[in-house]
């Protein structure tokens, strides 16, 4: 491990069975388990060269980049604190040579990334702006709430930054399916794979994971709740 210095307001904590150092606000805004069902249902192929799109803390990249050590992953973040703790995190995971930490904003994608990538994975705001507390300087309402682009904001950033037949592998709210899939169509990304999670067993549907096709034909595989 990479010594790396944390700041008065910054823990290290340990995603067990996955062998991932995570450098977080000791109060900001904290990963929870849904970076890690995206992880686990991403399902990257050799050699591929993802996107993390909007990456926070950076927990979906390291996890494929640990996990797949073939692949390659750029974490596009934002927030300057957000930044600085995904660089840290790389370097005390000793992932410098797979994972690069980009400072990006999704309503601005450089030209020169258009068409770059395999593989996109995209963990974003849920809430609309009006919907709950949301105090726009806060790192847990940017994360949390469209402040800094909305669903339709990320979807575009990421057809731009794939190549043809590139897919995007997104979590979102249930809620919001039919946005989100009317979004996709829009962007040219057909909808191939999806997967409904549930918070037990009967209860409503809580969370959806959706894997989009750049240039793909119709036909969805729709995978056991979860």
């Amino acid at each position: 491990m990479a010594d790396v210095s944390l700041a008065e307001n910054e823990t290290l904590d340990r995603l067990d069975g996955l062998d991932v150092d995570i450098v977080q606000h000791r109060d900001g805004y904290r990963f929870s388990i849904d970076p890690v069902l995206l992880a686990d249902f991403s399902l990257p192929r050799r050699q591929e060269r993802i996107a993390d799109l909007g990456s926070g803390s950076g927990v979906v990249a390291l996890i494929l980049a640990r996990s797949f050590p073939s692949v390659s992953v750029v974490a596009m973040e934002l927030q300057d604190a957000q930044v600085v703790r995904a660089r840290k995190s790389v370097a005390l995971n000793g992932l410098q040579r797979q994972v690069r930490v980009e400072q990006a904003d999704v309503r601005s994608m450089p030209p020169d990334w258009h068409g770059g990538f395999d593989l996109v994975v995209c963990n974003p705001p849920f809430r609309p702006l009006g919907q709950g507390r949301c105090s726009q300087g806060d790192e847990r309402a940017n994360s949390r709430h469209e402040v800094s682009g909305g669903l339709d904001d990320f979807i575009r950033a990421a057809a731009l930054l794939l190549k043809h037949g590139g897919r995007l592998a997104m979590i979102h709210l249930a809620e919001r399916s039919s946005e989100l899939m009317v979004g996709l169509a829009r962007q040219g990304l057909a909808v191939k794979r999806l997967r409904y999670v549930h918070s037990r067993q009967g209860s409503p549907a809580r969370l959806v994971l959706i894997e989009a096709r750049k240039g793909g034909q119709a036909g969805v595989a729709v995978s056991p709740p979860l």
